[in-house]
C-alpha cells in the first residue's frame, strides 16, 4: 500500500468523530431554522425634552431611568388592554434601550408578525409618553414620541446562515470530546511496562561456620602462647604445648552441651 493511502487512513480513523459530528451539527441547525416559527422585531423612539435650553444632562440621567420604567407593570398594564396581550407576556415581548450621551429612548416589540411586533412597540410607547408626562412638572422634562416603529420586512429569527454556524461549531465540539475520550480509553488500554528483574544476589564469599570461629581463635591464641613459651626457655619451642593447645581447644568448642554438664554433675 502506498504511503498517500496509509496516511489518508490513519486521518480517517483519528478524525471521523469530528468528520461526522460536524456535517450532522449543520444538518440540525439547518432543520431548526426550516422547522422554527418566525419572529419579528419593530422599534419605536421616544425622545426626553427638558423644559429649560441648558438642562441636557439632566434630560439624559432622565431617559436611563425612563428606559428602566418601558418594562414595569404600571407602563405594560395600559399598553396591554390596547395589543391585546396579558401584562405578563408584554414583559417578555418588550424592553427598552437607552444611550448614555443622548436622551432617548428606544422600545423594541417582537412578534410572530410584522404588524404585531411594530403595534406592540408603538403601545408601549405611548403609554410610556403618557406615563412621564404626568410628573413633567416635577421632574422639568416632558417625554415625545420621535419616531414610531415601522414593519419590518423580514424576521430577525431564525436566521438560516446562524443557525448552520451554530449546528457546525457544536458538531465540532462534541466530535473533539469525543476523540478526547477515545483518545483517553486506548492510553488506559496499555499494558503495563514489565518490570525488571532483580540482580541474584552473589554467592562467592561462603560464610564461615560458627563452630569454626571459635576452633580458629583458640589455635591462634595457643600458637601465641607457645611461641612467649619458646622465647622464656631459650628460644626452643615447645611443640607439646603448642601442638595439643589446638586439638584441645578445638575438642572443647566441639563437645557437646549435654555432655559438657553430665561431665560437670558427676561426682568424683
Amino acid at each position: 500500500m502506498t504511503t498517500p493511502r496509509r496516511s489518508a487512513r490513519h486521518l480517517v480513523r483519528r478524525w471521523w468523530p469530528v468528520a461526522l459530528a460536524v456535517p450532522l451539527g449543520a444538518a440540525a441547525g439547518a432543520g431548526y431554522a426550516v422547522v422554527s416559527h418566525p419572529s419579528y422585531a419593530a422599534s419605536a423612539y421616544v425622545l426626553v425634552v427638558p423644559e429649560s435650553p441648558g438642562e441636557a444632562a439632566t434630560a439624559t440621567n432622565f431617559a436611563q431611568a425612563y428606559g428602566r420604567l418601558a418594562g414595569q407593570p404600571q407602563v405594560l398594564a395600559v399598553a396591554a388592554a390596547e395589543t391585546g396581550h396579558t401584562r405578563s407576556e408584554l414583559e417578555s415581548l418588550v424592553h427598552g434601550t437607552t444611550s448614555p450621551d443622548a436622551p432617548m429612548i428606544e422600545i423594541t416589540g417582537t412578534g410572530t408578525r410584522p404588524q404585531e411586533a411594530a403595534r406592540t412597540a408603538d403601545a408601549v410607547a405611548r403609554s410610556l409618553v403618557s406615563f412621564a408626562n404626568t410628573s413633567s412638572r416635577d421632574t422639568n422634562v416632558r417625554l415625545v414620541t420621535l419616531a414610531p416603529a415601522a414593519e419590518p420586512d423580514k424576521p430577525t429569527t431564525p436566521s438560516g446562515r446562524l443557525d448552520v454556524a451554530v449546528g457546525g461549531a457544536a458538531g465540532l465540539l462534541i466530535g473533539a470530546l469525543v476523540m478526547m475520550t477515545r483518545r483517553r480509553g486506548g492510553a488506559d488500554a496499555e499494558p503495563p511496562a514489565p518490570a525488571t528483574p532483580a540482580a541474584p544476589a552473589d554467592r562467592s564469599t561462603t560464610p564461615r561456620p560458627r563452630t569454626e570461629e571459635p576452633a580458629a581463635a583458640g589455635a591462634a591464641a595457643s600458637e601465641e602462647t607457645g611461641q612467649k613459651a619458646a622465647q622464656k626457655s631459650g628460644g626452643k619451642p615447645v611443640e607439646k604445648t603448642s601442638a595439643e593447645a589446638p586439638a584441645k581447644a578445638a575438642a572443647t568448642v566441639a563437645e557437646p552441651p549435654a555432655k559438657a554438664k553430665s561431665a560437670a554433675g558427676s561426682p568424683r
